[in-house]
């Protein structure tokens, strides 16, 4: 089963394509990691983009097309797949169906994960971690039980990521709209997009998924 997973950063997609592929032993592509892949292995596709690259070009769709096939070729006709950050145009989108239907391969879901903005933002923003030891807590669904004292390890020192702000994640939701945009509707024609809320638990939100592609 072939798959697009989208949603915008902070939805937890990283976290869901990572429980697909332990569970049905998926595969995700993203086209950066494939094409610094190619780059690094010297194919000739690869050579052809780091040449583009080199000179601050853009990699056009067909050196992308070609390293999506080359990969698709590499893992075999049974192996399912995830694709990551591709397509983001009509034409990508179109090439993908070529691809696809060159190795007799079909898509089988469009699966988003919706969110809630404003939420989305307090679930972000809330955020913090334990400086010595990683624990995650949150300003209001989790924190410590003793105010300013790690659970795990007693530290006494918390950090947060300098861009979990509402500024960026505002920007970031913006962009991901953007980029969206021109692919959804031409998924929706085909009834194959799948919304699913992404502002369950990370368990709920996974067993949504799950309940998709059981159908």
């Amino acid at each position: 089963m072939d798959i697009i997973l989208l949603g915008p950063p902070g939805a937890g997609k990283g976290t869901q394509a990572s429980l697909l592929k332990d569970e049905h032993g998926m595969v995700q592509l993203s086209t950066g990691d494939m094409l610094r892949a190619a780059v690094n292995a010297g194919t000739e596709v690869g050579l052809k983009a780091k040449a583009l690259m080199e000179a601050g070009e853009l990699v056009p769709d067909e050196v992308v097309s070609g390293i999506i096939g080359d990969k698709l070729d590499e893992l075999g006709s049974e192996q399912g797949v995830i694709f990551d950050g591709y397509p983001r145009t009509a034409a990508q989108a179109e090439s993908l169906d070529e691809i696809l239907a060159e190795r007799g391969r079909v898509l089988s879901y469009v699966i988003e994960l919706s969110v809630d903005e404003d939420a989305l933002v307090e679930r972000i923003t809330g955020r913090f971690t334990c400086a010595k030891c990683g624990e995650g807590y949150h300003d209001i669904f989790k924190q410590p039980a003793v105010a300013g004292v790690c659970d795990v390890c007693g530290s006494t020192e918390f950090k947060r990521r300098p861009d979990d702000n509402e500024e960026t994640v505002r920007t970031r939701m913006q962009e991901y709209r953007a980029k969206t945009a021109p692919i959804l509707p031409i998924y929706e024609a085909r009834g194959i997009v799948r919304k699913v809320d992404g502002m369950g638990s990370m368990t709920d939100v996974h067993e949504a998924i799950e309940a998709v592609l059981s159908l």
